[in-house]
């Protein structure tokens, strides 16, 4: 499932516009907010949806201390703002954690500023003490991946296909016996997106603080899933506000956004949305290969495209390579489906223009200007929001 907002932002992946770019010719902004590392290729579940390829889980390539020192030193040169490394596997826990902990020692002279914050994603299966300790070290803001109730985590089993729930829950007990906060992203699938109410339940009581709900989509090697009926997805979001409303004190990601949206739009700041640019959100392999847009795209290999790949840290410096992101065809086509989206959508201002690899892998094409993403984590929910408005 695609990282479809950085850690922190409060309008997810985008940048404020400077206000003398025309709203029309500039789509992707000119530097990074969110820099997403690929510490491991290795993961020790095999969740029947994901995106990678089993071959490639199933593979341990670690990253290289260098590819670290090179991006530290990107991070260095351009300037004072504050960057958000966001650690996404493969499983990124397989790490040794000797090489994790020597990854992260190139950071800490930008973490001590406050240059830099680390994010882990993780499915917490193998989360202990140890790693705890390592989280308190490095100052780590922690995600988990888990799909609500042992019933809703039918797809998460390791390679021996034997369920994960339990060890993910033995993780999570480790995180709050150690006062680390965490949040949680949650695949719906066909199954549970009927049951909306379980779900929220079980977050409402998870301790998390906040949870994330994505759709479950057709992205990668996974391609042949069925396709959520849209009236599904809607009473989905509507059971969601309708639970908020009541009381509940669960923060949802979507629900945020959406009334953040709305909140600026009635205070005569629907601008800043407006004018947002796109984080480019580079993304780097474990041998320092370097893609843009979503992390997605790592490891693909196209015969229009190419392998997505702009250049290398160990050869060039991250500036170096960003600097000649337009010429990329996939990016140029991004941004055209985006200002595409501009004219076209009446839910561009909230969607912002959909994410990159949901148009590559539904459609094999950049430029198109909606996707099962946008229906069912944008129209829908505004929809849902819509519908009890009006209720």
């Amino acid at each position: 499932m695609p990282i479809t907002s950085a850690p922190g932002q409060a309008t997810p992946g985008c940048v404020p516009r400077q206000r003398d770019q025309s709203t029309e010719d500039v789509v992707l902004a000119p530097r990074f907010q969110s820099l997403v590392l690929q510490p491991t290729t290795l993961c020790n579940l095999n969740c029947s949806y994901c995106y990678l390829s089993a071959s490639e889980r199933k593979t341990r390539l670690e990253m290289s201390v260098p590819v670290a020192e090179a991006l530290a030193a990107g991070i260095t040169e351009r300037g004072t703002d504050v960057v958000d490394v966001v650690w996404h596997g493969g499983e990124p826990l397989t790490t040794r954690r000797d090489r994790f902990r020597a990854l992260l020692e190139p950071f800490e002279p930008l973490r001590h500023q406050g240059r830099v914050r680390h994010f882990v994603q993780t499915n917490a299966t193998l989360i202990d003490d140890a790693w705890c300790d390592l989280f308190h070290r490095y100052g780590f803001r922690v995600g988990v991946s888990i799909d609500g109730p042992e019933a809703a985590n039918r797809a998460r089993t390791d390679w021996g296909n034997r369920p994960s729930f339990d060890r993910v829950m033995r993780g999570i007990s480790r995180l709050r016996a150690h006062d680390i906060a965490f949040s949680a992203i949650c695949v719906v699938t066909e199954q549970t997106v009927t049951q909306p109410e379980s779900l929220l339940e079980f977050f409402e009581d998870l301790g998390a603080t906040s949870v994330g709900f994505n759709i479950e989509e057709l992205e990668g090697a996974n391609d042949d899933r069925q396709t959520i009926p849209p009236e599904l997805v809607r009473r989905f979001w509507r059971k969601m506000f309708d639970r908020l409303d009541a009381g509940s004190p669960l923060r949802v990601r979507e629900a945020d956004r959406l009334l953040g949206y709305l909140a600026d739009a009635r205070a005569g700041g629907k601008d800043r949305w407006d004018t947002a640019l796109h984080d480019p959100i580079p993304t780097v392999g474990t041998n320092g290969d370097v893609v843009v847009l979503s992390p997605e795209l790592l490891g693909v290999k196209d015969d229009r495209y190419g392998d997505f790949v702009l250049g290398n840290v160990l050869g060039q410096t991250l500036a170096a390579i960003l600097n000649r992101i337009d010429e990329a065809s996939y990016v140029r086509e991004y941004t055209e489906g985006a200002r595409r989206c501009r004219q076209e959508c009446e839910f561009f201002v909230f969607c912002q223009g959909g994410q990159a690899s949901n148009k590559y892998f539904e459609h094999g094409d950049f430029t198109v200007t909606e996707t099962a993403y946008c229906r069912n984590s944008k129209i829908e929910l505004a929809r849902a929001l819509g519908e009890k408005m009006g209720a």
